[in-house]
């Protein structure tokens, strides 16, 4: 019978193969049976959502101009635009970096932040600012910079909340079980 696991999307994988199925980081692939291989499996399943989240959080960040010298004026006319600094590659450099590995909760909540702490014309200046380094390089000239940019920044909302969402999951058995409850008595 497979394990049941609810994601913690915020330990990495790696952790909990090792913590709950008891194995370690270098463990050869030959010494697998084929419980331990379904336990695998149902874990990475349990994670995905979070992974997936986090992987297209950075893939919008990877779509603005990098944080170079060749990006400097993008990255202050956001600041200036959406009066932010939770947005500077100086304070989410590390964040990212975690979520390189898998962690991608405290880049989201600092997202959400964010775009919480923006005005509603700021959050429009700061799509101006987005929409046209996106234009220029994406090359979509046929769409305003305006409405690409509130798209972006929509769907980066949305895309932190996933995140969020997908760490804070219910692992209680209990709450499940309510909830299986609920649906099943209507």
């Amino acid at each position: 019978m497979l394990p049941e696991f609810r994601s913690h999307a915020s330990v990495p994988l790696a952790h909990q193969l090792e913590q709950r199925l008891g194995l370690p980081p270098l463990l050869e692939t030959g010494r697998l049976d084929v419980e331990r291989v379904a336990g695998i499996a149902v874990l990475a399943a349990a994670h995905s959502d979070g992974y997936a989240a986090t992987a297209h959080l950075l893939g919008l960040l990877a779509a603005l101009p990098a944080p170079t010298d060749a990006g400097e004026r993008f990255w202050s006319d956001l600041w200036r635009s959406s009066g932010t600094a939770y947005l500077l590659p100086t304070n989410i450099k590390e964040l990212v970096l975690r979520s390189l590995a898998g962690e991608g909760i405290g880049l989201a909540g600092q997202i959400l932040s964010a775009v919480d702490e923006m005005t509603p014309p700021q959050r429009v200046a700061a799509a101006e600012v987005i929409g046209q380094a996106l234009s220029e390089s994406d090359h979509l000239p046929d769409l305003k910079e305006q409405v690409i940019g509130e798209l972006w920044l929509r769907d980066l909302e949305l895309t932190a909340w996933r995140v969020l969402h997908a760490d804070h999951r219910s692992a209680d058995a209990a709450g499940r079980n309510a909830f299986i409850d609920a649906w099943t008595s209507i």
